[in-house]
């Protein structure tokens, strides 16, 4: 990373203003700078095979170059400290638990609305919003199991939300796939980082989908997809395959005598609950969209007698509208009358007639969102758009107000990322996807999915806007690691403490060693200098490699 170039406009993850390296990356510095670039490089064309052959892709809908691809993936991982992680399990804890009082609240009483913090307009015309299940009660009164939130920061490093997924919010495949690629292949960068597991993810999962049936733990569950074509197929199959559940498309099942079945070679098996893949629209042609074909004939009206379980819940859709969104801060102090503890993005809503005013004369600095898009479509990105496209998209914002909102660009935070065409690290933006499971109680898996824009300069981060993704790592700590000599006199240390004491304190001396920045204010390079069995030994440095401290 020696010609890496932070710049001085975005927040850099791995780097503070000045060049020194944030303490919980020292580590993972040091092990590259030990490996050197030849054997990194080396490795990662190791994981794009292993990528390849393992089948994890994406798919991209009318592309004349292919169809299904591999997902791209950047070895050099994003790091988040324990207090910093912390902060940010409670205040997407604090969201998950607003957004699903708001949408019980929304299909019974409409409390909110009544009294006036929601335009009930805004909810109302939500093309997500599902009349069919008013009134409904779902199991646990829990209406979005699965959420993905995504986050940006700031220039500043601020974490803001920048918008919530409810209905079917996809990558946590690419999450773990990441993590076993990573610790088969570079299993040494992990050694003594204290980096959290995030392996209990389909675990978690399972438990809280038979949690939402009477008959849990025995409940049988199934993941209903809409087939091979879909661009998440991966996913579905992949998440199946973990639990150990049946993957199904809508033909396997069937509903008779008030129950769903699953079609199987020994006979008809009852479903009780459904981690359905599919958009509301197209899940029973009795109720929604008569010409589909993904769904099953008459599931509305067993999902209305409660014999099947639908997660996440029919309907929940209204509560990520990107109109919905920009009230989710008020949702927080109505329900739980606590403040936000993470910020939205300032938006601007078409549907009002001042902000639409201002959207309209300012496009050219603003990003504009099709309230109901995904995967980085129905968007104007526009500083990097020219007037013809900005003048044609404004057509569509006129004629349609309600459907698009506003936000100011933010300036992504950038983390060093490896090019291949230049065999040099260079900044690139990210964003990070946690995901958070909500049945009796609240898990978030340490990290999420880090996705990261490719194409140099860009902000868009989707796969299917040529973004790639990279592992995300929540320590044990806020950095640096111990080294093996600390962990060593760390042991002895809680040894002797279960021991009769003679007045000696015990224990600071592994807390300053491990903490403590040594002289100039840079931080002390003590990572492990072995070299993982089968490495050649950079410990002093690899011909081209620079040192800790020219490093920028």
């Amino acid at each position: 990373m020696e010609q890496y170039d932070q710049g001085t406009t975005f927040f850099d993850e791995m780097f503070a203003p000045h060049g020194q390296i944030r303490p919980h990356y020292q580590g993972v510095q040091a092990y590259f700078r030990r490996l050197g670039t030849p054997e990194f490089q080396r490795r990662q064309r190791l994981m794009d095979l292993a990528f390849r052959n393992q089948g994890i892709t994406f798919t991209v809908y009318g592309d004349s170059a292919g169809v299904e691809r591999t997902f791209p993936f950047d070895p050099v991982p994003r790091i988040i400290p324990a207090s910093e992680w912390a902060a940010l399990e409670a205040g997407l804890t604090q969201r998950v638990l607003a957004l699903n009082a708001f949408l019980r609240d929304v299909y019974s009483d409409a409390q909110i609305l009544k009294d006036g913090v929601i335009p009930s307009e805004l909810v109302y015309t939500s093309s997500n919003f599902r009349r069919e299940v008013h009134g409904l009660k779902v199991p646990l009164g829990i209406y979005t199991h699965i959420v993905g939130s995504d986050l940006i920061r700031d220039e500043n490093g601020r974490y803001l939300v920048l918008e919530d997924n409810l209905r079917s919010p996809s990558g946590v495949s690419y999450l773990l796939a990441n993590r076993q690629a990573m610790t088969r292949i570079f299993p040494g960068m992990f050694e003594r980082q204290g980096v959290r597991t995030v392996d209990h993810y389909t675990t978690e999962l399972l438990r809280v989908l038979r949690s939402l049936s009477p008959r849990a733990p025995e409940a049988t569950v199934v993941v209903l997809t809409p087939g091979m074509y879909n661009s998440a197929y991966f996913e579905h199959a992949y998440l199946a395959q973990q639990m150990g559940v049946e993957l199904v498309e809508g033909r396997d099942l069937f509903v008779d005598g008030g129950r769903v079945w699953m079609r199987t070679t020994s006979g008809r098996t009852q479903v009780d609950v459904i981690y359905r893949r599919i958009d509301d629209d197209y899940l029973d042609p009795l109720t929604f969209r008569r010409d589909s074909a993904l769904g099953v004939s008459g599931l509305v009206e067993v999902y209305r007698q409660g014999r099947v379980a639908i997660a996440n819940a029919i309907g929940a859709g209204v509560a990520d509208d990107k109109a919905v969104y920009a009230y989710v801060p008020a949702m927080i102090e109505y329900y739980l009358n606590e403040k936000p503890l993470l910020d939205n993005v300032p938006t601007y809503l078409g549907w009002n007639a001042d902000h639409l005013a201002h959207m309209l004369e300012n496009a050219a600095e603003l990003v504009i969102k099709a309230v109901g898009e995904a995967g980085g479509y129905g968007m104007l990105i526009g500083p990097a758009a020219t007037r013809s496209e900005i003048d044609e998209f404004l057509r569509s914002v006129r004629d349609n107000p309600r459907n698009y909102i506003a936000q100011p660009v933010v300036g992504l935070s950038r983390h060093p990322t490896f090019y291949p065409d230049t065999g040099a690290f260079e900044p690139a933006h990210v964003d990070l996807r946690p995901y958070i499971l909500v049945g009796n109680d609240v898990t978030i898996v340490p990290g999420g999915l880090t996705r990261v824009a490719l194409r140099r300069g860009s902000l868009v981060v989707n796969s299917s806007q040529g973004g790639g993704s990279k592992d995300t790592w929540v320590l044990t700590h806020d950095g640096p690691a111990l080294t093996r000599r600390q962990q060593q006199f760390q042991g002895a240390t809680e040894l002797q403490e279960s021991l009769p004491t003679s007045g000696v304190t015990q224990g600071q001396p592994v807390h300053d060693a491990a903490a403590a920045p040594s002289a100039g204010g840079q931080h002390q390079w003590q990572g492990a200098q072995e070299p993982e069995p089968g490495e050649p030994d950079f410990s002093s440095g690899p011909p081209g490699v620079p040192g800790p401290q020219e490093e920028r």
